[in-house]
């Protein structure tokens, strides 16, 4: 076979799990090459930029927030279930503080500013929050409430603050990186080992071209992503020039290649395939979260779990006030807790509700509201919000109005409403589990709707992506056949791959296993170099 080019490592799709794989690799002493169709970054420069960590981190010690790894431990054993074996959540969190040592030594920038209040996302003023479901009542059960999510500093979404450094430090360790690069197909020899990559290079295009199809794709990432009809066009037009210049290239890997490439979410038909019940919603990643890391490794003879397994976000906060309101169907009966993270929410919705859902809130904690839109949402949040209370939004001065103008079944709500109201006055516990601290007696009109049903909206879309992936080992990140051996010379991480949040997602769990899995990725290609070489 006639190659191109050589490596030790050839890292496949470069955001956070890339990056990562490439510096551990590179530290133990392994040439490494990275390749990206588009520009590299993936959903991780796109993202609000959590990182779930705990247990003591050096951010959380800065911040006076006392955290255990076991106390962590007992939260993620309840959240994410049975995505990993106990012993490599333990692993997982056992290595929490040293991965936050880890990102801030490459430039990853934190800061220990700690939201007291619960909300989806922070403001600019705040680094350190609840990312998940801590403050619940289901979870502070098992453990008391904790922030873990460590936001990298910067205005606004923040994922670039985790992507642009970790890309520098691993271009000055000496990854070199070839963006337009789009791998379609592995290579082995006769022993089933993978030693390579068959791929397609717009590296050979004129340079107005190749500018033209960086700048393509960057619009196709953000603002595209929240716009799915620009995305659609574009991604047309970066496949045609990818079928006029791009040329096929093949790259021998001597240690390993390491999938890195995203999961499915961008990709309509295997959505429909594998969760048809989540087409509704808005597709949280890149034109290269398509699925096409999962496919390259079923091709090699891996296996794939969960792949119906999928996060849908529909967050009803901030205002913080809205936790304090009602989650009902379309009896009027609530289903949750309400102050579960989004991701809860959303699959409720989804999985158990047929998607609609709404929250009743009443006119005082509608005037609480207002009075917050101010000082705790983001502008976007703010956008959403105010889009919510004027186009889904209905009100009325009595219960059974509202109701019926929502279409919900006015009794139903009724003795919804009597069944909290009467808990909360007898000093009972709220019958979803809802923390004391946030209930409220819904007592006095006028009375709000607002529906929070999953379905496609430009302003207040619910956004998703994809868990499942590759199975992998769980202590090297090999891919698994479908006899459960490893692969030699296949390794995946990060959402390509089934890991710490394959199962159950809050805010920051999958950044830090991307981190967690690309490192392990990084390492062990690099020992396998060793092994092969030897």
């Amino acid at each position: 076979m006639v190659w191109d080019a050589t490596t030790d490592v050839l890292v496949v799709g470069f955001g956070a799990a890339g990056a990562c794989a490439g510096l551990e690799a590179r530290a133990a002493g392994a040439e490494v090459l990275a390749v990206d169709r588009f520009n590299g970054g993936g959903a991780t420069e796109l993202s609000g930029g959590i990182v779930y960590a705990g247990g003591g981190t050096a951010v959380q010690r800065e911040a006076g927030i006392g955290d255990t790894a076991d106390a962590m431990f007992a939260y993620l054993a309840r959240e994410v279930g049975d995505a990993v074996r106990p012993e490599t959540l333990r692993r997982f969190v056992d290595s929490s503080p040293e991965m936050i040592d880890w990102l801030m030594g490459h430039g990853v920038p934190f800061e220990a500013s700690v939201c007291t209040y619960k909300t989806s996302y922070p403001d600019n003023r705040y680094y350190l929050y609840y990312s998940g479901s801590e403050c619940s009542g289901e979870f502070r059960a098992v453990t008391p409430p904790v922030q873990r999510g460590h936001r990298a500093k910067g205005r606004g979404a923040s994922g670039k603050m985790i992507y642009q450094p970790l890309a520098r430090a691993a271009f000055a360790a000496g990854v070199r990186f070839r963006p337009h690069t789009r791998v379609v197909a592995l290579e082995s020899d006769d022993s089933g080992r993978v030693i390579g990559v068959r791929a397609r290079t717009m590296a050979d295009a004129p340079a107005s071209v190749r500018r033209s199809f960086a700048a393509m794709a960057a619009v196709a990432a953000k603002p595209g992503i929240y716009y799915p009809p620009l995305r659609r066009v574009l991604e047309g037009r970066l496949e045609a020039l990818e079928r006029r210049y791009a040329r096929e290239i093949r790259i021998r890997a001597r240690g390993g290649v390491i999938l890195c490439a995203g999961g499915y979410i961008a990709n309509r038909e295997m959505l429909a395939r594998y969760a048809p019940g989540y087409t509704g919603g808005l597709a949280l990643g890149t034109t290269g979260d398509d699925g096409s890391g999962i496919e390259l490794g079923l091709a090699a003879g891996g296996t794939a779990e969960r792949m119906d397994n999928v996060s849908a976000w529909r967050f009803i906060a901030p205002p913080s006030a809205f936790y304090s309101g009602l989650l009902v169907n379309e009896e009027g009966r609530r289903f949750i807790d309400e102050t579960r993270y989004g991701a809860a929410v959303g699959n409720a919705l989804v999985r158990e509700q047929g998607g609609k859902g709404w929250l009743l809130v009443d006119a005082a904690l509608m005037g609480e509201a207002r009075k917050q839109l101010a000082s705790e949402a983001i502008w976007f949040q703010r956008l959403q919000a105010e889009s919510m209370l004027r186009t889904s939004a209905v009100r009325a001065d009595t219960v059974e109005e509202v109701a019926r103008r929502a279409g919900i079944s006015p009794e139903g709500l009724a003795a919804t409403i009597r069944a909290h109201n009467e808990a909360i006055a007898g000093d009972r516990p709220d019958p979803q589990g809802k923390p004391r601290e946030f209930t409220h007696p819904i007592e006095k009109g006028p009375f709000t709707l607002l529906d929070v049903s999953v379905r496609p909206k430009l302003t207040n879309p619910c956004p998703m992506f994809s868990l499942g992936g590759l199975v992998v080992d769980e202590n090297t990140g090999a891919a698994h056949s479908s006899t459960g051996d490893p692969i030699p010379g296949l390794y995946v991480a990060g959402r390509s791959a089934i890991g710490i949040c394959s199962e159950s997602y809050v805010s920051g769990l999958s950044i830090a296993d991307c981190v967690f899995s690309g490192r392990r990725a990084g390492r062990f290609a690099s020992a396998e170099l060793s092994e092969t070489a030897a």
